[in-house]
């Protein structure tokens, strides 16, 4: 299969999970680059970086237009990730190529047990807004995006709900302002790992994400969202078993 159709279907699946869940479509990007179109993992978590500010910024215009996106608190929020992402983004190119699979593995795998956790395990009804707590959750978010070239929303969306009370829309609507921010910020600083990068693939992968982006915000209004959590994460999870085992032997 020719590397052009393969950046074009997996950027659609990015596209798809983005749209759907506010977040996680980078996790898959990051080893569909690596494992599909061969490229490193410090490589690979640049232009994932890369792919995510293009899908995230054309999913928040239409949060936007949507009243999705509460810009005040989103910006307070990604404003704590911004210095730990771009200093994380400076450190990413100096790390051994298999401690980065296996930090991100590790990361992958946390991530869908989290969306895996049966509903009465999360936090019921709205809570008391810290902080201190949304301050550290932004940080920890920033260092994430910046050292692994992942979004976060996977991260963002319940911190957003269970930190600052926002409800389920308007948390999956400003975690895409937070996204953007923390991203843009950690490729300032990538360097030598923003050289080199192959727009030949970047642009399709691109392109098919943000027209998946839509098809998935279309998708979420008619599938269950614990069902599509499920799947997803089954996914997820399934990748990180392989980029783990991959990095270890």
């Amino acid at each position: 299969m020719s590397e052009l159709i393969l950046a074009l279907i997996a950027g659609g699946v990015v596209g798809l999970a983005l749209g759907a869940l506010g977040g996680g479509g980078s996790v898959l990007a990051v080893p569909a680059l690596i494992y599909l179109l061969g490229f490193t993992p410090a490589a690979a978590t640049t232009t994932a970086l890369i792919i995510v500010v293009a899908t995230s910024l054309t999913a928040l215009y239409g949060h936007a237009r949507a009243g999705n996106v509460r810009w005040r608190t989103g910006a307070l929020f990604a404003a704590a990730g911004l210095l730990p992402a771009a200093v994380a983004g400076a450190l990413a190119g100096r790390l051994p190529q298999p401690l980065l699979t296996a930090a991100f593995a590790a990361v992958a795998a946390a991530a869908a047990v989290r969306m895996l956790r049966p509903a009465q395990d999360l936090p019921a009804g709205p809570q008391s807004a810290r902080p201190a707590r949304a301050a550290g959750a932004g940080a920890g978010l920033g260092a994430l995006t910046g050292l692994l070239g992942v979004g976060g929303g996977f991260l963002a969306v319940p911190a957003l709900v269970t930190v600052l009370a926002f409800e389920m829309q308007a948390a999956i609507g400003t975690s895409l302002l937070v996204i953007s921010a923390n991203s843009l910020a950690s490729l300032a600083t990538r360097g030598a790992t923003t050289t080199g990068v192959d727009w030949a693939v970047i642009a399709p992968f691109t392109g098919a994400a943000i027209l998946g982006a839509w098809d998935g915000k279309r998708l979420a209004t008619k599938v269950s969202g614990t069902l599509l959590q499920r799947v997803f994460a089954g996914v997820l999870l399934a990748v990180a078993v392989f980029m783990l085992v991959d990095a270890l032997i």
